[in-house]
This record gives C-alpha cells, sequence and structure tokens, in this order.
C-alpha cells in the first residue's frame, strides 16, 4: 500500500489521553470519535486533518490505556498512517487490529517537519519525504500483517478467510 500526505508532527510519549480524550468515551461511534482525534494535543487539528494525511511523532506514541478508540480516532480523522520510532505496544497491536498502518522509522521521525508532504510505501517501508527528497527505511509489514491491513483489520481479515476457507 501506498499513502501519500501531509505531515502532522506530534512530540514523544503521545498517551490516549491526548490521541482521544476520556470525556468522549461515551461512544464508540468512529466518525464521532474522528471528531476529537488529538484536539487535546492540537485543538485545531480534527479540523485541519485531511483524508490521506500522516501522523508523525516522536518515542512511545499512543503510550497509556489499552483502548481501542484511540488508533480508531485516527484512522476515521482521515490519517492514512502513523510514523514513529516506538508505538506503545498495546496501541501497535490495536492499529494493526482496525487497518491502521504505522511504521517504527526514527530518521523519518526526525527528518520529517510538520507541513512536509510524505510518501510511504507499507509493502517495502520505504518513506520518502517529498517536500525534501530525503529517504527513510522502516521494516515493511510481514506479509500476514500486510494481509490484515489489505482486509481493513483483522475482522474483516477473518470474515474474508472463513468466507474463502469455510
Amino acid at each position: 500500500m501506498i499513502f501519500k500526505g501531509k505531515a502532522w508532527k506530534f512530540g514523544a510519549n503521545i498517551d490516549t489521553d491526548a490521541i482521544i480524550p476520556a470525556r468522549y468515551l461515551n461512544t464508540s461511534v468512529p466518525e464521532e470519535l474522528a471528531k476529537h482525534c488529538m484536539e487535546d494535543a492540537d485543538p485545531e487539528f480534527p479540523r485541519k486533518v485531511s483524508a490521506g494525511d500522516i501522523i508523525v511523532a516522536d518515542k512511545n506514541f499512543g503510550c497509556g490505556s489499552s483502548r481501542e478508540h484511540a488508533p480508531i480516532a485516527i484512522k476515521y480523522a482521515g490519517v492514512s498512517c502513523v510514523i514513529a520510532p516506538t508505538f506503545a505496544r498495546i496501541f501497535y497491536r490495536n492499529a494493526i487490529n482496525i487497518g491502521l498502518p504505522i511504521l517504527e522509522c526514527e530518521e523519518a521521525a526526525q527528518g520529517i517537519k510538520e507541513g512536509d508532504v510524505v510518501e510511504v510505501n507499507t509493502d517495502t517501508g520505504l518513506i520518502k519525504n517529498v517536500t525534501t527528497g530525503a529517504e527513510f527505511q522502516a521494516a515493511p509489514f510481514p506479509r500476514f500483517i500486510e494481509k490484515i491491513m489489505a482486509a481493513g483489520g483483522l475482522m474483516p481479515y477473518v470474515k474474508e478467510r472463513k468466507k474463502n476457507h469455510g
């Protein structure tokens, strides 16, 4: 999969409360969650982000609680993928489960500035800063994760496999 969009920069240790504040957890409707995505970190983000944009953050993105509302809010806000040096493990798993591509690459996280246009190839792990011409290499997803992502997440993947394999 190839994604291209404008970069939105965030710092280290962005926790799930910053991604989707707890005061909005009275709903699990993805479109409603998206309206409040990252608003405690950047109050204008939900109104400024465009479909296909990319979040670039520092280390330990998605730390805190295990709520899967966080990657859902990001995905439904239109963000195509997230790049960071490291992710909290539960956030990493939840992102894959809902089909939100995330790539670990410290060099890209440091070498991309807010507003840069970025192109990401999740099949190869290549991250290009189109604005500056710089290229960075993240580890590509293993084949089984690529299949989950292509299906749109774990549940659609399981349903597809069940349908095709009885």
